[in-house]
């Protein structure tokens, strides 16, 4: 199955972002869709992918990486490892 970017992936580290209340308020419309992301002066997965010219790092040769490990499983950010799982359904390197 191929993703399309522009309508199913909104974020590089597999974030979900369709029930963010950004999304819903029209303040952001995902990372893959802005040049710097509204929260922080920059994001390290969104610029490493940028910088591979990946959309989303489920396409990365070194997928899962310890960067993004070390946010999926973080205490206070993270989601349990489901943005990998997200990763690897939308954008497997197989697609």
């Amino acid at each position: 199955m191929v993703v399309d970017v522009e309508l199913d992936v909104k974020s590089r580290c597999g974030i979900d972002c369709s029930s963010c209340k950004y999304l819903e308020e029209k303040v952001c419309m995902g990372c893959v869709h802005m040049e710097k992301p509204f929260w922080a002066d920059a994001c390290p997965v969104k610029t490493c992918c940028e910088n591979k010219e990946m959309d989303c790092c489920g396409r990365c040769d070194e997928f899962p990486c310890d960067l993004l490990k070390s946010l999926a499983f973080d205490a206070q950010q993270g989601d349990n490892g489901l943005r990998l799982e997200n990763c690897k359904k939308w954008c497997s390197k197989n697609n």
